[in-house]
């Protein structure tokens, strides 16, 4: 799945907050990650997923940087802060806000995943 392909997944409730600047939005997805703790992410996400989470400060684009997170689902419709979509522009990461809760967001992007045939290990 692309960065422009999640945006359609993701619905007309959907905003960018942060253009998809890598590759032109055709950079790949190769899984996703859910969690609002950030040494969390840090630990388990992995380079290519996208980032579900309600963490919408300049902290959250730091960490997806260190991981080679590409795209960052800010959830239940809040705001992303401009320092943030500063540090998101200048990493290249696209940034997406949601209206919908984290559970629903996982879900979408699970199900579209394995509708491509993908398969993941068992974590």
């Amino acid at each position: 799945m692309t960065i422009t392909e999640l945006g359609e997944i993701l619905g007309d409730g959907a905003v960018v907050a942060v253009a998809a600047q890598a590759a032109g939005g055709k950079a790949e997805i190769g899984g996703g990650y859910t969690s609002d703790l950030l040494s969390d992410v840090m630990a388990n996400a992995k380079t290519g997923d996208v980032l579900v989470t309600i963490q919408a400060h300049r902290n959250t684009v730091a960490v997806a940087g260190i991981v080679g997170i590409a795209v960052i689902v800010v959830c239940n419709g809040r705001e992303v802060p401009a320092d943030m979509a500063e540090a998101a522009r200048d990493e290249g990461i696209a940034v997406f806000i949601s209206p919908e809760s984290q559970f629903r967001v996982s879900g979408r992007i699970w199900t579209a995943l394995h509708a491509e045939g993908r398969s993941f290990p068992a974590s």
